[in-house]
């Protein structure tokens, strides 16, 4: 593996949820251990189980793990280490601002920036020298800052001043309000960030598309704040063997094939890795142990491997039957980043129409291809792409042309690194999306890429739009209805959370559905994507991950979802209308874990 070769202190392993990063991270500190290196392992990652795989409780305190001689693991969890944050800086106001300005404080303190800002605060120590990290030769940490976080710390030492004065609004500078005595540590952390003799980042990625432009953007903003020692992994690819055997591996491969000799041009020229699928969860020391390793695994035992007929019910046409019912609304289609939310905003689109009801598919995805397939394809069915770079640059002059033009240069200069957050994209997007909103009352308007529900609550609390049409209208009786109050409203309104059944975007989509639900928005129902178990495999590789994939789906329909669908992983892309009916159509749920898991 050439992301091991002469390995720095620092490495770092970056990537979306769900590609793998965390296995690779614990597998690297295993492999630099044996080698007699002393190592200390460090996951940000909320759902952490290296204390599980490992057979040893970790926490926030670093623990020596017998099972490897040399090898020491931390676990900072990072939605402890937000809540302590936050509390430290609303804390001394609360009594003395009133009730409604601590509760808008405590909203900006609620998005993603300040978790990642709260780790960077817990890892701090671990980046500089230190007592507590003397001893160790490499510190492997698992998920990295974003660039924008880096550039947010390099700003001048001004945060909490520019707040007072009203000038950030609820913003992503929010969570710097409290960083003001740890500005020397900081820079002293970037700046060992941004040396490539002492860190190196490694980019995890999947040989899928959206992945692979995902990994390229990652790449992009890290080189831009100086972090330019990188290298690229491909995890998961699908072993050559195993098309011999199933069609649908087969397929797999060739699109895997196809998008890495499509690989984005700044990525091509990074050293890179490519690393198999494997046939088991990567938990314990043997199965780590071989996920860098050359040689071939053990043959995979599928004797007793049963995969359970599947429950018709949970086809995605039969959610489509509930929603057809109501004749009009709004449906929106949320869920990170590479799980298939725009496919499948197509695949519901598509289905209503075909069923002769007016659809307005609207979309901010920059892969216009599929809108381009729809359009004029289907009687009942209109498209629209939103450009979000076109409007979140619109956006911004404005935001920089209004609130920014009383602005010292120091003052713009933050101003304008809060408007590069991803915040503002998500307000942008959404803005241009509440134009075509109201087309719900009298027909389907089917929405991906949606704001998250932090966002919607900073859009709501700025006044923007919702509080000041309340405030204009006042006690009068005339009836009126803003996008939020229509988000709101399950009559109006039904949000279905896309998902894959793996562990990580299982996690991610429940703390999407928390975050709705805190800005007054109950997610509809559940569509778990790209389902392996749906599809009866043949390879005995996908059947066991089919296996695994049974437990996350069972978690999905007794913990998380009051409504859920299926949709099987397809041999080939669903592009078009008549592919697109087709996961509709054949969209089974396993209703049974497999004999013998």
């Amino acid at each position: 593996m050439q992301f091991l070769d002469q390995p720095p202190r620092f490495l770092f392993f970056t990537g979306k949820g769900g590609v793998g990063k965390t296995s690779l991270a614990c597998a690297t500190a295993v492999r630099l251990a044996e080698a007699g290196r002393r190592v200390l392992l460090v996951s940000t990652d909320p759902a952490s189980n290296i204390g599980q795989v490992f057979g040893v409780q970790i926490g926030n305190h670093i623990t020596a793990l017998p099972a490897v001689a040399g090898l020491s693991a931390l676990e900072i969890d990072p939605q402890a280490a937000a809540q302590l944050y936050r509390d430290r800086i609303v804390g001394p106001v609360r009594g003395v601002l009133p009730e409604p300005v601590v509760k808008s404080i405590e909203e900006q303190l609620s998005g993603a920036c300040t978790t990642e800002i709260a780790a960077f605060d817990e890892f701090t120590g671990l980046l500089v020298e230190s007592p507590l990290t003397q001893d160790f030769d490499h510190i492997v940490f698992d998920t990295a800052p974003t660039g924008h976080t880096i550039r947010l710390l390099q700003l001048p030492g001004a945060w909490s001043g520019f707040l007072e004065a009203g000038k950030g609004d609820a913003s992503c500078l929010g969570p710097l309000a409290g960083l003001e005595k740890q500005r020397t540590l900081y820079k002293a952390a970037v700046e060992a960030l941004a040396d490539p003799s002492r860190t190196r980042l490694v980019l995890v990625a999947r040989a899928q598309g959206g992945a692979l432009r995902e990994a390229a953007r990652t790449h992009d903003e890290l080189a831009a704040v100086g972090l330019t020692r990188q290298h690229l992994v491909i995890n998961g690819l699908m072993p050559a063997r195993e098309g011999e055997q199933d069609a649908l591996a087969a397929a797999i491969q060739a699109r895997e094939a196809a998008a890495l000799a499509d690989l984005p041009p700044s990525l091509r020229d990074l050293p890179r890795d490519d690393v198999a699928l494997q046939p088991f969860n990567l938990v314990g020391l043997d199965a780590l142990k071989h996920l860098l390793s050359d040689a071939s695994p053990a043959p995979v035992d599928t004797a007793s491997v049963v995969l359970p007929e599947v429950d018709q019910a949970a086809r995605l046409s039969s959610l489509v039957d509930d929603i057809a019912q109501d004749g009009h609304g709004l449906i929106m289609l949320m869920g990170k980043g590479g799980v298939g939310k725009t496919t499948l905003a197509a695949a519901v689109a598509v289905e209503l129409a075909h069923r002769g009801l007016p659809v307005h598919l609207t979309t901010s995805d920059p892969a216009a291809h599929l809108t381009e397939t729809l359009q004029g394809s289907l009687d009942n069915l209109t498209v629209s792409r939103i450009d979000p770079h076109e409007v979140t640059e619109r956006y911004r002059q404005q935001v920089l042309a209004t609130k920014g033009a009383k602005l010292d240069a120091q003052g713009r200069a933050m101003l304008e690194e809060d408007l590069r957050s991803p915040c503002t994209e998500e307000i942008a997007v959404f803005q241009a999306f509440s134009r075509i909103i109201r087309e719900a009352g009298k027909k389907f308007v089917v929405m991906d890429t949606a704001p998250t529900g932090h966002t919607l609550l900073l859009l709501d609390a700025t006044g923007s739009y919702h509080r000041d049409i309340v405030r204009q209208m006042g006690d009068t009786n005339v009836h009126f209805t803003t996008p939020m109050m229509q988000l709101q409203d399950p009559k109006q309104t039904k949000v279905l959370i896309v998902t894959l059944a793996e562990t990580t975007p299982v996690l991610e989509a429940a703390n999407l559905q928390a975050d709705l639900r805190r800005a007054g928005i109950e997610p509809w129902a559940w569509v778990v994507n790209n389902c392996v178990a749906a599809t009866q495999p043949q390879s005995a590789l996908l059947q066991q991950r089919a296996c695994h994939e049974l437990r996350e789906i069972d978690l999905i329909r007794t913990q998380h979802a009051k409504r859920h669908a299926i949709v099987p992983l397809q041999q080939q892309e669903p592009v078009g209308v008549q592919r697109l009916l087709a996961l509709s159509e054949l969209s089974p749920l396993p209703d049974l874990t497999p004999s013998g898991a």
